[in-house]
Formats: structure tokens, sequence, C-alpha cells
């Protein structure tokens, strides 16, 4: 088509075998649009187009992603904030015809569905690099490192000292968003069995907080590693759950209570939790 369908904090260039968004740069626009700067987005990558209705008199057109199909929204694994969301373009309620007219012309030229076997949009450049709450963590494409800070790290990482994994040796990612309970990321190895039951005992993770390791540099960082490994071997790049003890659900969900009672965790994170927890009984 090669038009350019322009919306807040976005506009998206069609062309004749993908779309490509570029993020505007600004103060009101997402810190992670920002961080992405533009995303091509293949043909063969998308399967499906809806188009719906949005807040305050806008209209949200929005890409359906084939699985697999890129590893940032793999890594994400449907934790980002709806408003985060950089497949998301949102319009003036006004211009519904012209995106209903955009959004027909879209699906007519998709072809493909279901699971995509390779990621087919391109992994955030590397070098990338940001700072936790316990350490600083570093990609430069053929290994992860992480260098522990004093003030922050647990005692079981100071006595392991700093870690460097090749990306050969890792079997995928673990990211938990900074915005919830327990927000951090955790390298998979092969052949190292179940990792340690909380992110800070173990020198694979690196954890997060008030501050520390932001979606805006925290998921580019797990999206680029991924893609790493998916390219260094074709293993599972994401990690079901580990099925923990019930004694230790237990003693999470008393302490998670704790918490709770003391005013350091909403009901929704409190309920959010709990729920998450009980189901890897």
């Amino acid at each position: 088509m090669g038009d350019v369908l322009a919306g807040f904090h976005a506009a998206w260039e069609f062309e004749s075998d993908s779309v490509l968004i570029r993020y505007e740069r600004g103060i009101r626009t997402p810190k992670l649009f920002q961080a992405l700067g533009e995303r091509r987005v293949p043909l063969e990558a998308i399967e499906g187009v809806t188009l719906a209705p949005g807040k305050r008199a806008t209209v949200v057109l929005r890409i359906e992603l084939r699985p697999g199909a890129d590893p940032l929204m793999e890594a994400a694994a449907g934790q980002l904030k709806e408003s985060s969301d950089p497949y998301r373009l949102v319009l003036p309620a006004d211009r519904e015809t012209l995106a209903e007219y955009y959004a027909d012309e879209l699906r007519t030229q998709l072809t493909e569905s279901g699971p995509a076997e390779r990621h087919l949009v391109a992994a955030p450049e590397v070098p990338l690099q940001f700072k936790a709450y316990d350490g600083k963590a570093a990609f430069d494409g053929s290994a992860v490192s992480f260098r522990w800070f004093w003030t922050g790290a647990s005692s079981a990482k100071w006595k392991a000292g700093d870690q460097r994994f090749p990306v050969g040796e890792l079997s995928g990612v673990e990211w938990r968003s900074p915005e919830v309970f327990e927000g951090h990321l955790r390298l998979l190895r092969r052949d190292a069995g179940a990792p340690p039951v909380q992110a800070d005992q173990d020198p694979a993770a690196v954890v997060f907080g008030l501050g520390y390791g932001p979606v805006h540099e925290s998921l580019p960082f797990a999206a680029a590693v991924l893609a790493a490994v998916r390219d260094c071997a074709p293993v599972p790049a994401i990690s079901t759950a580990v099925r923990r003890d019930p004694a230790d659900i237990a003693e999470r969900i008393r302490h998670l209570g704790e918490l709770h009672q003391a005013g350091l965790v909403t009901d929704e994170e409190f309920s959010a939790k709990k729920a998450e927890l009980l189901a890897e009984l």
C-alpha cells in the first residue's frame, strides 16, 4: 500500500511485505516505545488485525502477531500494560473509517497463522545493559554478565561472585515485570536443574525494585537474549513454571500476608500473587 497512518505516539507505514511502525519521541510517549524506536513487522508475522473503540473518543487499531514471531512479546509473556503494547495504534474517533479501511486492506494480505517456527521480528540491537536492584546486567550479543552491588546483592550472590553466561549455555530467559511483585530477570541454564525458588538467591538472576530494571530497559534486554538463544540452538526459550513444594508455597503466602497487613502490598497485588502461587501447586 505504501501509505502512512499516524496516531498518538506512533505512525504505521504499510508496505508491500511489512508494516513499519515508527514511535514518536516525547515526554508523553511510553518509554518502551522510545527505547524501541521503530519495528518492522513482516506480514508473515501477523495473524490478524482488530479495530475497537478506545477511551476518550479514540479508536484502537491493533496488530495480532503469531505466537513466537516476536522475541519482545514472547519475553513479555502477556505482562505488558495495555498502554505499553507496541502493536496498538490509538487514533481519534473521527478517523475510524480510515482506520477500518487500512485494517481491511491489511487483512487481505495476510496468509499465515498459528505459531511461528522462528522469530520474524528483529530483536533489539545489542549491546544492552541496565541496573537491577542487586547488580548490573550487560549483554554483548554472545554472553550475559552480572556484576553484583554490595548494597543490594544477597550473601548467596556475593559468595558465587560476578557471573558470565555464554549464550550457548542458556536455554531461555524468564522475565517478570518490575511493575508486579517479585519482578526479576532470570537466565535459564541447560542441565542446571531447577533454579532456586527466590530470584534474590539465584546467581543466574537479577531482581528489580523501585526504579531498578524498568520495563523499557529490562524487557528489550530479555528479548535480545532470548533471540540470541534461539539463534544458537532450537530449544524452548521460555520455561514452564517449576512446581514448588506445598510447604514452601504456604510459607510464601504467609509472608505475603504479612506484607499485605503491613500495607506494603496492595489488595490487588496480594490477590494476584496469591493466585499465582496457588497455581504452582
